[in-house]
């Protein structure tokens, strides 16, 4: 298989750690959908991040559509998804979350980053800063009191999705972090941050 995309991108580094944790082969290619459009436009058309081409040469998107074909792929013992109902549920609520939060965290770059400054809609940002911020609140309230990894003895998907997601938003919107606020998903995404998988694969800027 192989992975279309850059590990500034949340989306493309959950993806990339994922495959590896779940011992799954496969190659990436770091490709912008800003600096390399045409480039990316020849493997996918619709240039989205991230895109995996099959080993059948199916070209698909979308970082939990990926994931959940890759779920299909890899042996049950190197699933990242809880098995129990209950606990699978929680897992999905922790995911929706995260990825909440990276969406909040991605438009706030692209208002800055893309619009001109005269353009920009104060009111519009205050409010996805407020859903960020609420996303964030959620989140660290579902990791409070966890010292190991969420569901067991490894990280599971939902470790992966927040930890990923944290470290994006450190990064690229700090300004919207107040300190001390979040100290569960700091603790966690401390953890994953060492392991091989996320070291392999680092955040980029």
């Amino acid at each position: 298989m192989h992975l279309i995309g850059m590990l500034d991108s949340p989306y493309v580094r959950r993806t990339a750690v994922s495959l590896r944790l779940m011992e799954l082969p496969f190659t990436h290619e770091a490709v912008s959908v800003f600096r390399h459009f045409d480039h990316f436009a020849t493997i996918n058309p619709v240039v989205k991040a991230p895109t995996l081409v099959t080993d059948s040469g199916i070209v698909l998107m979308d970082s939990t559509l990926i994931l959940d074909h890759a779920e299909r792929l890899a042996d049950p013992a190197h699933s990242l998804e809880p098995s129990d109902i209950a606990a699978h549920a929680r897992g999905q609520r922790i995911v929706g979350l995260a990825l909440a939060a990276c969406e909040k965290a991605v438009q706030i770059v692209y208002e800055h980053n893309l619009r001109p400054a005269e353009k920009l809609h104060q009111p519009w940002l205050d409010r996805v800063a407020g859903q960020l911020g609420a996303a964030l609140r959620l989140l660290d309230a579902e990791l409070a009191g966890t010292e190991g990894w969420l569901f067991g003895e490894r990280p599971m998907q939902p470790d992966v999705t927040a930890a990923v997601a944290w470290t994006f938003i450190r990064h690229n919107v700090p300004d919207h972090l107040p300190e001390g606020a979040y100290p569960a998903i700091v603790a966690l995404s401390a953890r994953a941050e060492a392991l091989p998988a996320f070291t392999d694969y680092p955040h980029s800027v």
